[in-house]
């Protein structure tokens, strides 16, 4: 049986709460919030756990195994450090910190404790995203050229963090994961129109190697809500559109240039323009995926899809995006560290 403890049940926390109770062999022994309204409304629904708002009961109990954090970001780094001091692995809600710094110290403290570390970057365990890995692996897109992703909505505006770190993660970790990539140079710009200094919308453009690159547009100051990826190769094109009821979209489309062709001609360009057809996806549950594989690499000693090392290079982009946006630096001037 493995004993585990969720600290924070605000706006996610019984969603994760929920999925983890749906486990076989997963005891949620605490649930921990400072605020006692939201402890009792969950007390019927599970009447075996402790309901507690000191999170230090957790760390200094030998017999908890892992500690969900599901916290305001600005603590996840000094309450996943107690748990891994304290020899609990560690499941922590995007972003895994608020600084590159922060989170390469959680990965390199979770290393010496021998402790997973894993991150909530939900959308890795998405059907979609699944089926789209292994088509983009299989060759099936071809090369791929480049990505864009929208992510806008009219809300939930935020006043302590801009739209970027808000919502950006999401992208962030399916193109890292998708390209198996770190971008080797990144702009950005944003503009603030409801509160000075927090952006409500952000453009970003990272460059890869090969003359590959992905565009991010995020805001919260949108008529449209949109969730949607745009995948383009050279043999095909694909669409991830998560407020479609037709979620994957494969286009056969592309554009063949005379290089590809036995014969040379500069001015021949062919256009293969097909229709496009709707796969279908697994119905698993992208949030009980997530926390099942989180249970399974403490089971099984194997490293979770979303660990902490990914989640250490989503940070480093936030971090350096912000960078970008609150120095107005000549963004063709500068060039992106990697997080390794």
């Amino acid at each position: 049986m493995l004993n585990i403890a969720i600290i924070g049940i605000g706006y996610w926390g019984p969603n994760i709460l929920r999925s983890f109770a749906k486990i076989e062999n997963v005891n949620i022994k605490y649930i921990c919030d400072l605020n006692e309204n939201k402890l009792n409304k969950l007390k019927e629904l599970y009447p075996k756990s402790y309901f507690i708002k000191n999170a230090n009961t957790i760390f200094e109990d030998n017999s908890i195994d892992a500690v969900i954090i599901a916290t305001s970001a600005n603590t996840h780094f000094k309450l996943a450090k107690q748990a891994l001091l304290y020899n609990k692995h560690v499941f922590v809600e995007k972003p895994l910190t608020l600084t590159k710094k922060d989170s390469q110290e959680l990965v390199n403290l979770a290393e010496q404790q021998n402790k997973k570390l894993m991150v909530g970057h939900l959308l890795l365990y998405h059907p979609a995203i699944t089926f789209l890995k292994k088509y983009i692996t299989d060759g099936k897109l071809g090369k791929i050229s480049y990505i864009y992703t929208a992510r806008l909505n009219l809300g939930k505006v935020r006043s302590e963090e801009n739209a970027f770190w808000s919502l950006a993660p999401h992208d962030l970790s399916i193109i890292l994961y998708l390209l198996e990539k770190e971008p080797i140079s990144i702009y950005a710009n944003g503009e603030s129109f409801i509160r000075e200094g927090i952006e409500d919308v952000v453009f970003s453009y990272l460059k890869f190697n090969d003359n590959l690159s992905a565009h991010i547009h995020v805001s919260w100051l949108d008529p449209h809500k949109l969730r949607k990826i745009t995948i383009i190769g050279t043999k095909g094109m694909a669409v991830f559109d998560d407020m479609d009821t037709e979620k994957i979209k494969i286009y056969d489309k592309s554009i063949k240039t005379q290089e590809e062709f036995d014969f040379y001609d500069d001015e021949y360009i062919s256009i293969q323009n097909g229709e496009y057809t709707v796969p279908k996806l697994d119905t698993t549950e992208p949030l009980l995926a997530e926390c099942q594989d989180f249970v399974n690499s403490i089971k099984n000693n194997t490293t979770p899809l979303a660990n902490g090392k990914e989640g250490l290079k989503v940070v480093a982009i936030l971090e350096e995006v912000d960078n970008l946006l609150k120095t107005k630096k000549d963004l063709t001037q500068h060039e992106y560290t990697h997080s390794r």
